[in-house]
């Protein structure tokens, strides 16, 4: 599983001109689901993503969780981060997940959010989305469950 975490000010996304998930500050998380993950995977990067420590403290550090500032999530699934353009100029989408355990994987994420206590948005799985955010920072955290970054 992979994850581009974003510290926002705001974030929505629209679908065919109609807004279908906005926060004010939190996070903005585009999922990538893989062939090889599981319901355990989504739990971690959930607990990885709630509990990374991304929002600065009194001193101005980096040392605040999305728990710690109570922020929400607005998390929009995106297949395109498991695209492999190493050597060709068209990209290779083999390694991501199917729709079908895509879908399911990226609910049973967003879920464990909520189960921490994290008020999530989110887009509509497979549909073109509009993403507007504003970074601030800006601060963009790459995770991937397979530890390849």
């Amino acid at each position: 599983m992979r994850a581009v975490v974003q510290r926002v000010s705001r974030a929505k996304v629209t679908v065919d001109g109609c807004v279908t998930g906005e926060i004010g500050p939190g996070l903005m998380i585009l999922l990538g689901v893989g062939r090889s993950d599981t319901s355990a995977v989504a739990a971690r990067m959930a607990e990885r993503c709630a509990n990374l420590r991304i929002f600065e403290d009194d001193q101005g550090k980096m040392n605040r969780s999305l728990l710690d500032v109570n922020g929400s999530v607005l998390a929009v699934s995106q297949f395109t981060l498991y695209g492999d353009a190493r050597g060709q100029r068209r990209p290779s989408f083999i390694t991501a997940a199917p729709p079908e355990p895509a879908k399911t994987l990226y609910e049973e994420f967003c879920e464990a959010l909520r189960k921490l206590g994290v008020t999530v948005a989110t887009g509509i799985f497979q549909a073109m989305m509009s993403v507007e955010l504003v970074n601030e920072g800006p601060v963009t955290i790459l995770l991937d469950s397979d530890n390849t970054f």
